[in-house]
């Protein structure tokens, strides 16, 4: 950051800056967790040699506190791989299911928001397409914040719902799909495309009636020749604003690719099997007849729906980077 010539590139310089705070932020809170813990030793220890044990409700709270705080912090252990610590972006799509499926989607939006207030991580949108009756129909969202990445890439994969439906007199029981997917945002000098393996269109983007979207060419669909992956970009914004989110959200899906391919030789050479499809069901989300929240990937497992409805993901992530991460 001392670097006289640092500002001369603006972009380096910001993303430069948000390490340094976020590695600033990193130490601190260690520092603080050592000296919580000192304090509360001694504290500990003078109770001990004057058997004075009245504040042994208060020492037992702050006790669970601070074990709470460094069982956080232990997860990180495991945060190694390449991307880890990059922001990273997230899109939710309706699968089977009709309007309850859309709803589905509106649901899993609020409890990942939810995630990041708990967790101070800043949430943008952008893009999505409404669904019809109510609902979203697929939304896509960046997730800006140390290890953003690391922590949610345990949430990619098909969520299963299982509950009474709001949408129909009867309120059946139904079960609805959604599909998650997450990506790592990723730098341009860390994965560059070449731009002449880009097809770049322009069309006219699909808003609500009446709004002068409906009459520019803002929309972009930009297609990887080589993969064939295509990713089209409609928000309410600039064509330019469009095509960068298009390049950012191929740039992660490709880079996603490579390192997944990476894995998978690394797993084959060590003799272990292990399936990478989308269409995996990691976790189902029961409501109705009783209430139950597990992921099969784990086998961890609550009754408290409601708690993790509301984005307390902490368990769920915790086991997951104990038994895929490296060690």
């Amino acid at each position: 950051m001392s670097d006289p010539n640092l500002w001369s590139d603006r972009q380096k310089a910001t993303d430069l800056g948000k390490q340094v705070k976020y590695l600033e932020t990193e130490i601190l809170e260690w520092q603080r967790l050592e000296s919580d813990f000192q304090s509360l030793t001694e504290i500990a220890n003078e109770s001990y040699k004057t058997h004075d044990y009245s504040m042994k409700g208060d020492f037992e709270n702050k006790y669970k506190n601070l074990k709470k705080v460094f069982d956080e912090f232990k997860v990180n252990v495991f945060l190694s791989g390449k991307y880890d610590q990059n922001d990273c972006i997230m899109s939710i799509h309706a699968g089977a299911g009709g309007t309850d499926a859309q709803d589905w989607v509106q649901m899993l939006f609020r409890m990942f928001s939810r995630y990041c207030q708990n967790h101070s991580l800043e949430l943008n949108v952008i893009d999505q397409t409404r669904g019809g009756e109510a609902g979203i129909k697929s939304i896509v969202f960046e997730i800006l914040g140390l290890y953003a990445y690391g922590h949610l890439k345990s949430e990619a994969g098909v969520h299963r719902l299982v509950r009474q439906s709001p949408f129909n007199p009867t309120h059946t029981r139904e079960t609805s799909f959604a599909l998650v997917e997450v990506l790592p945002e990723v730098k341009e000098e860390e994965f560059k495309l070449n731009p002449d393996d880009l097809i770049i269109e322009a069309k006219t983007s699909r808003g609500h009636g009446g709004q002068s979207v409906n009459t520019t060419y803002s929309a972009i669909r930009m297609t990887h020749k080589p993969s064939g992956i295509t990713v089209t970009i409609q928000n309410e914004r600039s064509q330019t604003q469009n095509k960068e989110q298009a390049y950012k959200i191929l740039s992660a899906r490709l880079a996603a690719i490579e390192q997944e391919k990476r894995e998978e030789d690394k797993r084959l050479l060590r003799g272990e099997y292990h399936s990478a499809e989308w269409g995996n069901q990691i976790r189902s989300y029961v409501l109705h007849p009783y209430k139950l929240v597990k992921d099969h990937r784990t086998d961890f497992e609550t009754s408290n729906t409601e708690e993790v409805l509301e984005g307390n993901l902490d368990e769920f992530i915790k086991n997951y980077l104990e038994k895929f991460s490296k060690k």
